[in-house]
């Protein structure tokens, strides 16, 4: 390509060089004074001044100046760029862009070359970067599975015309990976048990949980104690509390949404991907939300992980005799009835029988109700899982006598007995004088 025809002194810059320069070769200035003003180095100063008695302004002037770029974006394809950020991806930031345009478009472009494309184009970012404020960050844990920070996000997950939606989730400390996530309805409990359920089957326990103060995790010391806790001295735990020390997990409250600023940046950023990506695959409820979700987190850890400081991970293995599915469950406590059967929503649960065939009324026994829906009790000292019980005898009796009253209306009349006496008078059924009823004569 030929060099720009253009006149160089245009260029303020040119212009200004050449009057620097003019003052150094007539000697009013020296090489010094001519580098300061120009802010190059004394070596530079000589060369530009070589060149500008050679081939005057058009010498100082680059030789690559308005000149296309070996490696620019074909027009077409910064054309198609442009519109597909208009349309198909609108409100998706420019980082996130490029991987998508390179995942669904086969468009391969650097997030930095999209946005001088898209700030050319007049599109601003929808997610501009401001200054952070002066925060004093605590260090990340070191290994990984030492601190595992959880929280819930409400939001319209599925565009401002759905309702509101619920993600539940866990990031480790150390590494920025999402260990589990769910969709809820509300931020609940059960929310939480299926997160760390994820989390210990595809990694282990972790150490710690940071989160809120959250009513979920703890009792509100407020709240006046009940008589239980006043005779035991001891505050009940929550589901999820008690999940939490069953397991061996400890518990951290964080005294301020920014404190666990690890999970709530995940929330800013799936805020701004995942509803793009759910948008992009029509999902609008809850359950399709949640077959959806592994596929994204695994793209998520792997865009967004990090190593940890010491590479041996901390995640715990199950102690013996327990498993996720057990202790990540709603636990009640039921004492049994004389009939061996425990009350359970206006129903009732039956139980095995003791092996030394003693009854089991009267004890009190732990009832699991897992997140798969299944019931599950307790017993000498092993989870077995239990049935509804048969029907009460009461209702059984019930049942019957309505069986009885039906035959009895069905079934053919009894034959005739011998007439009957007629008309206002009545049948003699008086015994005989012989008969037992009549006793012994009386003496006379």
């Amino acid at each position: 390509m030929e060099r720009p025809t253009e006149d160089p002194t245009d260029d303020p810059r040119v212009r200004r060089r050449v009057d620097v320069l003019e003052h150094l070769s007539e000697g009013t200035i020296d090489l010094g004074i001519a580098a300061r003003v120009l802010g190059l180095s004394g070596r530079q100063v000589r060369r530009l001044l070589t060149a500008w008695l050679e081939r005057g302004p058009s010498g100082l002037v680059h030789g690559n100046t308005r000149r296309e770029p070996a490696n620019r974006t074909d027009a077409d394809v910064r054309a198609r760029i442009v519109e597909l950020a208009k349309d198909r991806y609108a409100g998706t930031n420019r980082a996130h862009l490029a991987e998508l345009l390179e995942r669904q478009e086969h468009i391969t472009i650097e997030a930095r070359t999209l946005r001088r494309i898209l700030d050319a184009s007049g599109q601003p970012s929808p997610r501009p970067h401001r200054a952070p404020g002066h925060r004093s960050r605590r260090e990340r844990a070191p290994r990984a599975g030492q601190l595992l920070q959880v929280d819930g996000s409400r939001h319209r997950w599925f565009g401002p015309d759905h309702p509101f939606a619920t993600l539940v989730g866990a990031i480790d400390d150390a590494t920025s990976r999402v260990t589990g996530g769910t969709f809820r309805a509300e931020e609940d409990g059960a929310g939480y048990l299926i997160t760390l359920t994820q989390t210990a089957d595809a990694l282990g326990l972790p150490w710690t949980l940071y989160s809120d103060r959250h009513g979920i995790f703890h009792r509100d010391a407020r709240r006046p104690p009940t008589l239980t806790e006043q005779l035991t001295g001891k505050r009940g735990l929550t589901q999820v509390g008690r999940a939490l020390e069953v397991a061996g997990i400890g518990w951290w409250p964080a005294s301020s949404p920014e404190a666990k600023g690890r999970v709530e940046r995940l929330w800013g950023t799936s805020q701004d991907r995942l509803v793009t990506e759910l948008r992009l695959e029509g999902i609008t409820d809850i359950a399709d939300a949640n077959a959806f979700l592994p596929g994204y987190l695994a793209r998520h850890n792997a865009r967004f992980m990090v190593p940890a400081a010491d590479p041996e991970p901390a995640w715990r293995s199950w102690p013996e005799g327990l498993t996720a599915e057990a202790v990540f469950a709603f636990w009640y406590r039921r004492t049994v009835a004389r009939d061996g059967t425990i009350a359970w929503d206006g129903g009732a649960f039956g139980l095995p029988g003791r092996p030394d065939r003693r009854t089991r009324a009267g004890q009190v026994v732990t009832v699991a109700e897992r997140l798969d829906g299944s019931m599950w009790a307790e017993l000498d000292g092993r989870w077995v899982p239990v049935s509804d019980a048969p029907p009460s005898a009461s209702q059984l009796r019930a049942r019957a006598t309505d069986r009885a009253r039906t035959s009895e209306a069905t079934e053919p009349a009894a034959p005739a007995g011998p007439p009957s006496a007629p008309s206002g008078g009545t049948t003699d059924r008086r015994p005989a004088p012989d008969h037992p009823w009549r006793g012994r004569p009386k003496p006379r």
